[in-house]
């Protein structure tokens, strides 16, 4: 722990560097380079590679592949021990980044990593670019004593998190596995027992175009498409009904959410408009499949056209394009929940807690596909995805500490190899 506080400096340092890197999709190769370099110059073995769209879209956790698919390389850094005496372990992360909106609604700069009090401010800097520098900065932090890992450890950083999942996927498909991973999203010093799946799909809408004089005689695509969304909606409350079948979520108050995130339509003002497309994202329950899911959404839009005037001639086209992904449930009991529940106890002075979340995590592909403990635990967070997001840097601290704690007691150590 004195460790990690002596080296705690270069950590935020660290941090605001990723943070300057405007990695939104698509633009994520820079930073990967720069983690690439960093890794490399620590004396790990290093491992850069493109996403594999074929072996992407042939395993059922592939999310469908799109023009606006990433194609920054995936980054693995491989410590191996002298000697192998321990349980190997994955730290991940993702280092793409949601846009930012529009920056004159942002009173930091959002990729300035600007530090107000406890907070660092920017894009990113909570989700999840301070837990990247987490997993490098708590290896650094046994190398400052002389000590290294006891077994192989790898350092994955990923891209297409925040939009398929296929690069943590990525890393599965490659052939990296591990007793266990752990995974510093920004959860409030907390481990994350279950989370929901999440799927992203569009819905477009054609209408009849007319002059806005004559609009009786046309069809508005725009109106059009909010009589799908309130179908979408009711379909949105009958999942949420369904949760007292599902454990960790029963008492949720509203566990699947349903986001109509952009809509547009129309070609001009006093026009009529004649198309419209709308893209949504919901959530589903752990054990729903994505494809029932898929299914699910997609006859349910076919039978409300079916039953309105219009649509029925005209019915709207749905085409699913982003996270296509399952739920987990961490299962209590495991040795290295164990671990990481002393590591945390031991750092903050008091006992781990656990809770459910509604969003979509990398976890999901360790747990179900490596069959592994796949722990997401992290510092505390404000206004992800929002404005002004932050990160609170006494949390971070302590965040280190215990992964730097759990890492010496779940992988052992041994004497650093000069």
């Amino acid at each position: 722990m004195d460790s990690v506080e002596q080296g705690f400096a270069d950590q935020i340092a660290y941090t605001r560097k990723l943070v300057s890197f405007h990695s939104v999709r698509g633009a994520e190769h820079a930073i990967q380079d720069f983690t690439f370099r960093e890794l490399v110059r620590r004396g790990y073995v290093v491992d850069r590679f493109a996403m594999d769209r074929a072996a992407i879209e042939n395993h059922p956790g592939g999310s469908p592949w799109s023009d606006q698919h990433s194609n920054a390389p995936i980054v693995v850094g491989i410590h191996h021990p002298r000697q192998e005496t321990g349980r190997s372990l994955i730290l991940q992360s993702h280092l793409d980044v949601v846009p930012t909106g529009p920056e004159t609604m942002w009173q930091h700069k959002p990729y300035g990593g600007e530090i107000e009090g406890d907070w660092m401010y920017g894009r990113g800097a909570a989700d999840m670019k301070a837990g990247a520098a987490a997993n490098i900065f708590a290896l650094d932090a046994l190398r400052r004593i002389g000590l290294q890992p006891a077994a192989t450890v790898y350092v994955q950083s990923v891209v297409e998190e925040e939009s398929t999942g296929n690069g943590a996927l990525m890393t599965h498909l490659r052939g990296y596995k591990a007793d266990a991973v752990l995974i510093p999203e920004p959860e409030d010093n907390k481990l994350v027992r279950a989370n929901t799946g999440v799927i992203w799909f569009q819905v477009e809408v054609r209408g009849l175009p007319v002059h806005v004089r004559e609009m009786g005689e046309g069809a508005n695509a725009i109106d059009a498409a909010y009589r799908v969304i309130d179908e979408l909606r009711k379909l949105e409350a009958e999942w949420n009904d369904r949760k007292s079948a599902y454990e960790h979520f029963q008492e949720e108050l509203h566990p699947i959410n349903l986001n109509i995130g952009k809509i547009e339509g129309g070609d001009w003002a006093s026009s009529v408009p004649c198309w419209c497309r709308i893209d949504c994202r919901i959530a589903i329950f752990p054990g729903v499949s994505a494809a029932d899911a898929a299914r699910e959404i997609r006859e349910r839009i076919d039978n409300f056209a079916k039953q309105d005037s219009y649509f029925a001639n005209n019915p709207p086209g749905v085409v699913f394009n982003g996270f296509h992904t399952e739920g987990y449930v961490l299962r209590p009991g495991s040795e290295a929940e164990a671990v990481l529940a002393k590591a945390h106890e031991v750092a903050f002075d008091a006992p781990l807690e656990n809770f459910v979340t509604a969003g979509y995590l990398d976890a999901r592909v360790y747990a179900l596909y490596d069959q592994i403990p796949a722990l997401c635990y992290g510092p505390v967070s404000r206004n992800i995805h929002g404005f002004d997001e932050c990160v609170s840097l006494s949390s971070l601290q302590r965040v280190t500490a215990a992964m730097a704690l759990f890492i010496a007691e779940w992988c052992g150590t041994e004497p650093l190899d000069a």
